[in-house]
This record gives structure tokens, C-alpha cells and sequence, in this order.
């Protein structure tokens, strides 16, 4: 009995012990679909950039959960994708769900969410909704005055 229990504690350990390194290498995979998909938008290659921006939220999205910081900057990276081939339908739901991401996990006053913020008030500008963009660029610029 004694000897059973030490195999399993053994292989318990095994499995936790391998875990990270599928962890790390998931975090790696994202990291390089996440740098390739900047890369696409930076050359102006957005259709491939979406399908790269796509395959990186999936790989956060699995690896780390949906309310995740990963999460965030592949939804960001997605949107500036859909933003940049004048797709705003499309890119609307992804930065309002990153905005949501950030506010919960980070709290409302996080330079991160400033950031949130605006991208989703640059993206309000480009379908003139100036109203509402003007809405979001205080509350981010009142985050960026907070002393910290």
C-alpha cells in the first residue's frame, strides 16, 4: 500500500512537474504568432494578419483562460487588424471586450485600461461617433492624471 501511494505521489509529481513546460511553450507560441501578426499590420499585410491575430487569441484563449492579459493584447492586435481594413462591425466587440478584460482584472483607474479606452474612443473617431469617443478620451485622460 505504502509503495502504491509513493508511485502515485511520484507521477502526481511527474504531471505538475511537465505542466509549466507545456505552459511555457504554449506562452511561446502565442508570443510568435502575436509578433508576427504586428509584423503583417506593419506591412500593410492585414488579411493575413487577421488569420495570424485569430490563431494567437485562440492560443491565449485555451492556454490561459478568457479573462487574461494575453487574452487582451491578441483581442487588441485583432481589432487594430479589423480598424486598419476599415472593418470597425468587426473590431467593435473585440475592444469592448478587451476594455471589459482590463477594467475587471486591473481595476478601473490602470493606465491599461486608459489605453483600453482609447483605442476604443480612435475607433468611435473613425465612425464618427465623436460624442462617444469624447466620452471615453476624458475618462482615459482622467486615468492618466491619477499620481501614482
Amino acid at each position: 500500500m505504502i509503495q502504491s501511494i509513493q508511485v502515485m505521489a511520484l507521477a502526481t509529481v511527474l504531471c505538475l512537474a511537465a505542466a509549466p513546460a507545456y505552459v511555457q511553450g504554449a506562452g511561446i507560441k502565442w508570443a510568435t504568432l502575436n509578433q508576427e501578426a504586428t509584423d503583417l499590420y506593419r506591412a500593410g499585410q492585414y488579411d493575413r494578419g487577421v488569420v495570424v491575430a485569430k490563431k494567437a487569441l485562440e492560443v491565449a484563449e485555451k492556454n490561459v483562460g478568457p479573462n487574461h492579459p494575453d487574452v487582451v493584447q491578441s483581442l487588441n492586435n485583432l481589432a487594430a487588424l479589423y480598424r486598419a481594413q476599415g472593418q470597425h462591425a468587426q473590431a467593435e466587440p473585440l475592444s469592448r471586450r478587451s476594455l471589459a478584460i482590463d477594467e475587471k482584472a486591473l481595476g478601473p483607474d490602470h493606465p491599461d485600461v486608459a489605453t483600453s479606452f482609447e483605442n476604443l474612443a480612435a475607433l468611435y473617431r473613425a465612425t464618427r461617433r465623436t460624442v462617444e469617443a469624447e466620452r471615453l478620451e476624458e475618462r482615459a485622460a482622467g486615468i492618466r492624471a491619477i499620481k501614482r
